[in-house]
């Protein structure tokens, strides 16, 4: 036997489909407190102190985290690269400004504080403003673009034809739903990012995190369930005409895709899927909680706990569909036939089961040893390399 026949062409697409998905989770439950600090940076410090102390907080660990969002680019080419290659066409300038966000965002850490002057601070401040709340809310608006449909097609070789035009690739993205769907990112990011700044702070800085994330909690809330009401009664789903073939070659033209219904019938085929909306509702409205009620850990611990469910109920709703068309439903892509080989599958699985823990160990071990607040002092030692 081959040795990667071990492990079936459908279990690994399947597999890479909880992988990829696992890895978007991972940047969002990470990352996701740092951009969710930047955008409430300006807001909840009011002087320098206060503003180098929240910038502390996730001066250490910002670069680390941002490792999962390039792991999950990496997984989108390796693993599905049609989706990688449909998604970062017709999506190229909203990627563009996600990446001259997190761009600025580096460049603000290491220049805020070289000199003394307010105003230079001022603006870098607000540079870290852009580098948290742009791509926060891009990212939402990527994926309600995702549960829309985007507008390409596929010629008979496999080309991938985006049909939005060149001002589509970013204007065409800002639909209603998906600008909704991008101010719940939004605001789940700063709920995350309060939670965090909570954990970290004291004092005056912390009731102001816990005051703005309780506004934001309470947005997402009403923001989450009217695009599931949206999504349920002003929004056509996508489905498989037939069986998919599991385990043939990918095409995506080899599948009959039937534009129509709600995408919410998954609920009826697969209950248990429930319990990803669930999660979110349950766990923004315990964070609304703990952080009214002045609990310190609890609001980061329920703020994962949201995010993981929201992001979650997507992926579980649409699936088995990584990006449906709009244009020409039969090129929408899935995870049976959208996928890399059946041995570079296998490869690249047997490469995350080593590398993957190490990189969980060593990030658990970064937190670790990072335990503790960030306070005034700290800032203020001239021997502590801060910010």
């Amino acid at each position: 036997m081959i040795l990667h026949e071990l492990i079936s062409f459908d279990s690994l697409r399947l597999i890479w489909w909880l992988l990829l998905g696992t890895l978007l989770i991972a940047f969002a439950l990470t990352d996701g407190f740092d951009l969710g600090t930047g955008t409430l940076l300006p807001f909840v410090a009011r002087n320098d102190v206060e503003r180098r102390v929240v910038i502390n907080t996730v001066g250490p660990v910002w670069e680390g985290n941002q490792v999962w969002f390039i792991l999950g680019g990496g997984a989108i080419f390796a693993a599905f690269p049609p989706l990688y290659a449909v998604s970062f066409s017709g999506f190229y300038l909203a990627m563009f400004a996600i990446l001259a966000a997190l761009i600025v965002r580096p460049v603000a850490f290491k220049f805020r504080s070289k000199r003394e002057d307010a105003t230079w601070r001022a603006r870098w401040d607000w540079a870290l403003f852009f580098g948290g709340a742009v791509p926060a809310a891009l990212f939402g608006v990527a994926v309600g673009n995702v549960l829309l449909g985007v507008p390409f097609h596929l010629t008979p070789d496999l080309h991938s034809i985006y049909d939005g035009g060149p001002f589509g690739k970013f204007f065409g993205l800002l639909r209603p739903f998906a600008l909704l769907c991008g101010a719940v990112s939004l605001a789940m990011l700063i709920v995350h990012g309060a939670g965090w700044i909570v954990l970290k702070t004291e004092g005056a800085i912390a009731d102001r995190a816990r005051r703005y994330g309780s506004v934001a909690a309470m947005l997402v809330l009403a923001g989450y369930a009217l695009a599931g009401l949206w999504l349920a009664f002003g929004i056509e789903g996508y489905a498989l005409a037939q069986a998919p073939l599991r385990d043939a070659p990918s095409n995506p033209l080899a599948s009959t895709v039937i534009h129509g219904g709600s995408w919410l019938s998954a609920y009826a085929d697969r209950p248990w899927i429930a319990i990803a909306p669930v999660m979110g509702f349950v766990g923004t409205a315990m964070a609304w909680r703990a952080l009214r009620s002045g609990g310190e850990l609890s609001p980061l611990g329920w703020s994962k706990m949201a995010v993981f469910g929201m992001i979650s109920s997507v992926g579980l709703t649409i699936y088995p569909f990584l990006l449906p068309s709009t244009t020409d439903p039969h090129s929408s892509l899935t995870i049976w036939d959208a996928s890399s080989s059946h041995q570079t599958l296998f490869v690249m699985l047997m490469a995350t089961v080593i590398f993957l823990p190490m990189i969980l160990a060593y990030t658990a071990w970064v937190y670790r040893v990072l335990w503790g607040k960030v306070t005034e002092d700290d800032v203020s030692d001239p021997d502590s390399h801060s910010y």
